[in-house]
């Protein structure tokens, strides 16, 4: 139940902050405006959307976790929970589900405004593109989870932007279609989390795949979650002091 706790205070924490409510329902929502208006071709934004979305839930996951931890470490929660009886891997998996909440709550927001009021086309099972747009979310709150450890402001955070989310975002295929990129390119965006997530979310909502057509995506984007989250429990105790 200690991970339910630690979740559920994080969850009350972010409710507290109205600015943080707010800023987490409207920045989505001008940034997929401003991407509606300005692809004025229909058919150009169809495949566009649905790699953009996975690069909007992984960017606004891995900021709120990001920064939400590194909070709790300046305000020495982190050392009161360290302190406490509970395993490294307990408090990580808490903050986890207290951030995938509203990574969750985005990713709704973000996908439905993009569908009913930008005119989306997609095909495929609506229950299945949410479950693997979750999938991507758990995915970037523990790369946002991971990162935090190795910050010691919020300056430093921000400085991973460019250093882990921009790349990936030039190599998942959102901006040129991947198999144009020089091979080199091609092989490293391949390593990427973001190449995958972007990938198994254009096969489902472009050629209507189900998650059993994208069982290798779905696979690799789960190893990068356990494997980050593993990462930052066994990193958590270098990263107490601010």
């Amino acid at each position: 139940m200690s991970v339910f706790h630690i979740a559920r205070r994080v969850i009350l924490q972010v409710l507290r902050d109205r600015r943080t409510i707010a800023l987490l329902i409207i920045v989505p929502l001008i940034i997929a405006s401003i991407v509606g208006v300005s692809i004025p071709d229909r058919g150009v934004l169809d495949y566009i959307a649905p790699a953009l979305l996975a690069v909007l839930i992984l960017f606004f996951g891995f900021l709120i976790s990001g920064i939400s931890v590194l909070r709790e470490r300046s305000q020495g929660t982190m050392e009161r929970l360290l302190a406490a009886p509970l395993s490294r891997m307990d408090i990580v998996a808490g903050y986890l589900l207290g951030f995938l909440a509203f990574a969750l709550l985005q990713t709704l927001i973000i996908f439905f405004y993009m569908v009913y009021v930008l005119d989306l086309n997609y095909r495929g099972d609506l229950w299945q593109i949410l479950i693997f747009e979750v999938l991507i979310g758990i995915m970037a709150v523990c790369l946002g989870t991971f990162c935090s450890v190795f910050a010691r402001n919020e300056f430093q955070i921000m400085q991973f932007i460019p250093m882990v989310i921009v790349p990936q975002i030039f190599l998942c295929g959102v901006l040129w279609p991947v198999e144009q990129m020089p091979e080199y390119l091609q092989w490293i965006g391949k390593v990427l989390p973001l190449y995958y997530g972007a990938e198994g979310i254009r096969r489902m909502m472009l050629l209507g795949e189900s998650l059993l057509d994208i069982g290798r995506e779905i696979g690799i984007l789960a190893a990068y979650a356990i494997g980050l989250l593993v990462l930052a429990a066994a990193t958590l105790r270098r990263g107490t002091a601010v």
